[in-house]
């Protein structure tokens, strides 16, 4: 017997918990980890449904959740779970991340006050992570590590010699950088480290709603020292933060953790920089790894960022003395002419959809790539057959709800753009530049065009691309 579908599993879930009927559910994009995200529909609201396969990160996510929320802390509530099939509910926070507000230039530009406030509002927030959250947690859950101890960082810098030196063909003396390794993390394990470790602390992973700050993603947490999560936030590449404002918002977070803890100001900027320098190289791992080994091509496009604040802690003295192999090897990085090709931005992704006439055969593919989808509408019931619906399109109201009376055209609609929706993802993720969609139907003026209509709404809405739309056989009646 086949095991119900995820989806199917996420409904079965909600309704042991709830005795509301579920409208919908679609699909969030995908991330960067095997995750799988579900938004459901039910009466006015919304929740999510979460599938993880790792068992062990799904208690340490479920656990920090609890605990985050029984201290007051903006994290989303759990509803439900199912830990035998790796699955919960969860709140839906929305769309907007704090990442998706911010500028998105190449070039560094001073935020406005909006964006300052936001930020504040979240540095707000970090020493309460930090400090309050430890105070019930149990950091035995923690995966893969109870805290960010030796193996933790010998982890994220091998990622970054065997993911990114290796296969961005930067020479190095193995053993040299072998011994920098190990006084690295001699210096860092100097830092006072009995706090919470958010791990993967960034603009993409705070939600905001209604103008605050809302948390995700903070599974991998550990115990560690206050300054990585700082680090990881202030130097997230593609925020691409002044170093103005990165000073400024250094400062706010020390004023504001002083609030909650007393502790060695001094001690805590001596360290800062190692941080933050381990967790661009273990950034630039996983930009070697999606990017070179992986190949996707959208990983690679954050290297340019990564360099530059790397070049930002070479040219202001920031990176320890104990590592001046390691150092070197920043300055090879930031002068690589291999590298210096990953300056330039990504095209966007195109996507051409038509609508057509199988009388007149399969619209031409202009970019010369060939492929693409060819979706038959021609099962699907024909208002075309119909009187009062002859002289109209797919674009017009009352077709438009003829076909939306039919539980067969929502099921085509849903099934077809989650196929290409699944490529689109993958074409930005490696960087391909063209795709091409076709919906044909017998006469190319009613199904076929309210599919092209359908499909170019919802990618217009949910993914950055250029989309160009096209109906094949628009007819125009004379009045």
């Amino acid at each position: 017997m086949l095991l119900p579908s995820i989806p199917q599993q996420l409904i079965q879930l909600f309704q042991k918990h709830y005795p509301h009927e579920v409208k919908d559910i679609k699909a969030l994009p995908l991330s960067g980890s095997d995750r799988l995200y579900f938004r459901l529909f039910y009466q006015n609201e919304t929740m999510l449904g979460a599938y993880n396969p790792v068992e062990e990160e799904n208690r340490a996510f479920l656990h920090f959740s609890k605990q985050f929320r029984e201290s007051g802390l903006n994290v989303p509530e759990i509803y439900a779970e199912d830990l035998e099939s790796n699955m919960y509910l969860l709140e839906d926070l929305g769309d907007v991340t704090l990442f998706s507000l911010l500028p998105h230039r190449r070039d560094q530009v001073l935020f406005g006050d909006d964006i300052m406030g936001l930020y504040k509002k979240v540095l707000n927030q970090l020493p309460l992570f930090q400090v309050m959250g430890t105070q019930k947690l149990d950091f035995s859950l923690c995966f893969p590590r109870h805290s960010f101890d030796r193996n933790s960082m010998m982890w994220d810098l091998n990622y970054f010699k065997y993911y990114f030196l290796k296969l961005a063909g930067i020479q190095f003396n193995e053993q040299r950088l072998e011994d920098d390794f190990h006084a690295f993390c001699d210096f860092l394990q100097e830092a006072d480290a009995a706090y919470f470790l958010y791990r993967d602390f960034q603009s993409r992973n705070i939600m905001i709603r209604d103008g605050e700050p809302w948390f995700i993603d903070y599974q991998g947490g550990r115990k560690g020292p206050l300054q990585y999560d700082i680090a990881s936030l202030l130097y997230d590449a593609k925020a691409n933060i002044h170093p103005q404002q990165r000073d400024e918002l250094l400062e706010y977070y020390i004023h504001s953790l002083k609030k909650h803890i007393q502790f060695d100001e001094n001690k805590f900027r001596e360290y800062f920089y190692g941080f933050v320098l381990i967790r661009i190289l273990q950034a630039l791992g996983a930009y070697g790894f999606r990017g070179f080994y992986e190949k996707k091509a959208l990983f690679l496009q954050s290297i340019f960022y990564a360099r530059r604040n790397l070049n930002w802690l070479l040219e202001n003295e920031k990176i320890p003395a104990s590592v001046p192999y390691l150092a070197t090897l920043m300055e090879k990085i930031v002068t690589s002419s291999k590298l210096k090709k990953y300056d330039q931005p990504m095209g966007k992704l195109k996507v051409n959809i038509r609508s057509f006439s199988y009388h007149h055969g399969l619209p031409t593919d202009e970019s010369g790539n060939g492929g693409g989808f060819v979706f038959d509408c021609r099962s699907l019931p024909n208002p075309g057959r119909e009187e009062a619906y002859k002289r109209l399109t797919g674009k017009d109201s009352e077709v438009v709800a003829y076909l939306e009376r039919e539980p067969s055209v929502k099921f085509f609609i849903d099934t077809t753009v989650s196929l290409v929706e699944k490529s689109v993802q993958a074409y930005q993720e490696r960087g391909f530049t063209h795709l091409m969609v076709n919906y044909g139907c017998t006469g190319g003026q009613h199904r076929s065009v309210y599919s092209a209509e359908k499909l170019t709404d919802y990618l217009q809405a949910n993914y950055d691309i250029d989309i160009e739309l096209k109906h094949c056989e628009e007819v125009y009646w004379p009045e």
